[in-house]
């Protein structure tokens, strides 16, 4: 058996000690846990996709409104959504998710609506649409504007 240099015999091909181990296990709880964090509900990924694609769409109907001085409004339909007062097509009108859907016009509040006026004016009142998973009710998105600020997806409601 050989010796080291202070005397104590030396081990060869003992295994890991505890505190190797004990690293190696802290590493992949730590792994494991952002993993879990990072991912999300597909249902969820998709009708944030869906509010952020709708906040864009009227902030740009807003400013076309804006610039040709006809009242454009957004109204949800069984399918989708329209812009009454831009020329058919120019905008989408489809979700991206088949799943989307606006809420009821029971469960909201004063300045929720399935109806929104985008112009001409430069401000215009407060108004907000909620969008819902149709497979998951409990899941909604709203996205809103106080009337000087463009559109924008709020907090979404568990």
């Amino acid at each position: 058996m050989q010796t080291s240099a202070a005397g104590s015999p030396r081990r060869r091909g003992a295994g890991f000690t505890l505190l190797e181990l004990l690293v190696v296990m802290a590493i992949v709880a730590m792994v494991s846990a952002g993993v879990g964090f990072a991912m999300r509900d597909a249902s969820q990924v998709q009708l944030d996709r869906d509010a952020e694609r709708l906040a864009a769409l009227l902030e740009s109907a807003r400013a076309r409104s804006r610039v040709t001085g006809v009242a454009v409004h957004w109204r949800a339909s069984a399918t989708g959504f329209r812009f009454d007062g831009l020329a058919p097509a120019e905008l989408p009108e489809q979700w991206l998710d088949p799943d989307t859907g606006v809420a009821a016009s029971a469960g909201m509040t004063g300045a929720e609506s399935a109806d929104l006026l985008l112009g001409p004016e430069p401000i215009i009142g407060p108004q907000a649409v909620l969008l819902v998973s149709r497979s998951q009710p409990g899941r909604s998105v709203r996205v809103a504007t106080d009337g000087v600020r463009p559109f924008a997806v709020q907090a979404a409601l568990p």
